[in-house]
């Protein structure tokens, strides 16, 4: 019986088309991140499942994680998020590190769930973090830090927007507007996130199983449709909530003077669903009504080193999929064309005699850091040419018993079609033509 050759069902094999796409999207995430003074970091592959049911969701660990027990009888799961892994770091050295301490990684995590557009069993996260920072500071550097990846990937503010809210200003609404306990509010948490998935009538009927009060429903149903922090402020004036809210409101106050509010603007709707998060929360939507989603979250946390029985230290991160993230490069067109590899030389000897003279100049160039790929064996001047072509490079050297007589290459611009014929002895002279000096 013949071996599937196709990939475990939610995985992706990376041919070099899709690596160079791979490698320019985290290339670009990790300049404009060290920009920001990000550092990089990276954790195991394996951690123990118990990480992941002190502080993640019900669903990730019934559902979706990949766990068994290893040979040491100790229950692991492959990483399914990065979050509690980059938690358990920080509780190592939060100590010792000068704070605020600033990482990033682009780690490949696993889930179990059904593949579909925009969602993968193995899949690459882009993941920042920034721990120890004064509060509502931290949140707007790690606000500029996405916009700033969104940016640096050719979008604009037309492409996609940051919905924002808060998890103490919700709890505060929920709790004393509504006269909610934590667990009814807790309840409430899901039918404001359901709120653009179903229809209003869906919505009446979740509600009322909480709220009975008609006045009450009627102010939850007021909330929902708030839409930008005008009229969030007028509901909070309306509703005596302006005391309770000014920690909120002084966030909300820097995010229009550093002029964030072009991408960020208010969403009740906006609760996330992991219990970890204690303050400002977000979600990045692709604007594109072809593409209508959120494509990264985040939000803070306050109380994750807790778990590790160390002092809460407030920390601020955000999570941004490949999956997600390509798709909507490729809805708006701003992915450079990755078709074809980008080599700078192709090298082919016509003539038995150059080879061994084409092998000792192609790593000369190399040396020089020009990519060269050099053609095995004797070859005709239009199969190289053809080659050249086909592979998208910028040069062709050739060498034949003409050349080696002179002790000369012959250089081909394909770009320019120029042409010229270079000393082999003269290096400077031949890494300036590659390099356009």
């Amino acid at each position: 019986m013949a071996l599937n050759k196709a990939p475990y069902k939610g995985t992706q094999d990376f041919f070099p088309a899709q690596m160079r796409l791979r490698n320019y999207v985290f290339d670009k995430m990790s300049e404009i991140s060290e920009h920001f003074a990000y550092e990089p970091y990276d954790g195991p592959l394996l951690e123990e499942v118990e990480l992941y049911m002190a502080k993640s969701g019900e669903e990730l660990i019934n559902d979706q994680i990949y766990s068994f027990i290893d040979r040491g009888d100790r229950k692991v799961a492959i990483r399914p998020e990065m979050t509690p892994t980059v938690a358990r770091m920080a509780a190592q050295v939060h100590r010792e590190v000068t704070k605020p301490f600033r990482w990033y990684a682009i780690p490949n995590l696993m889930r179990y769930e059904k593949p579909q557009k925009g969602r993968l069993r193995e899949f690459w996260q882009y993941n920042a973090d920034i721990f120890g920072a004064p509060e509502g500071l931290g949140e707007i550097e790690i606000l500029q830090l996405a916009v700033g990846i969104m940016k640096g990937l050719g979008a604009t503010h037309e492409h996609f927007e940051i919905l924002l809210n808060d998890r103490r200003l919700v709890d505060n609404i929920f709790q004393k507007l509504f006269c909610l306990s934590p667990e009814e509010a807790k309840k409430l948490y899901k039918v404001a996130d359901k709120v653009k998935k179903i229809d209003e009538a869906a919505i009446k009927k979740m509600t009322a199983l909480i709220i009975t009060d008609d006045k009450k429903a009627e102010l939850f149903y007021q909330y929902l449709k708030l839409d930008n922090f005008t009229d969030l402020k007028m509901f909070l004036q309306q509703n005596d909530l302006m005391a309770d809210s000014q920690d909120f409101l002084t966030f909300v106050n820097r995010l229009e003077k550093f002029a964030l509010t072009t991408y960020v603007k208010f969403d009740p709707s906006i609760v996330r669903g992991l219990d970890y998060y204690t303050g400002v929360v977000f979600e990045i939507f692709d604007k594109h009504p072809e593409n209508r989603r959120a494509i990264a979250g985040g939000g803070a946390y306050a109380n994750l080193l807790q778990i590790f029985n160390e002092p809460a230290l407030p920390g601020v991160g955000f999570g941004l999929g490949l999956v997600t993230l390509t798709d909507f490069l490729t809805t708006h067109k701003l992915l450079p064309d990755l078709v074809k590899a980008s080599v700078d030389v192709l090298m082919a000897y016509i003539s038995p005699a150059a080879e061994q003279e084409c092998f000792m100049l192609a790593q000369k160039i190399r040396s020089f850091g020009i990519s060269t790929e050099l053609m095995f064996g004797e070859t005709k001047p239009k199969k190289a040419f053809t080659q050249a072509e086909k592979k998208h490079y910028r040069f062709i050297v050739l060498m034949g018993d003409e050349e080696m007589n002179k002790n000369e290459v012959q250089i081909k611009n394909l770009e320019t079609r120029e042409q010229q014929n270079v000393s082999i002895q003269d290096m400077e002279k031949i890494t300036r033509i590659f390099k356009g000096n």
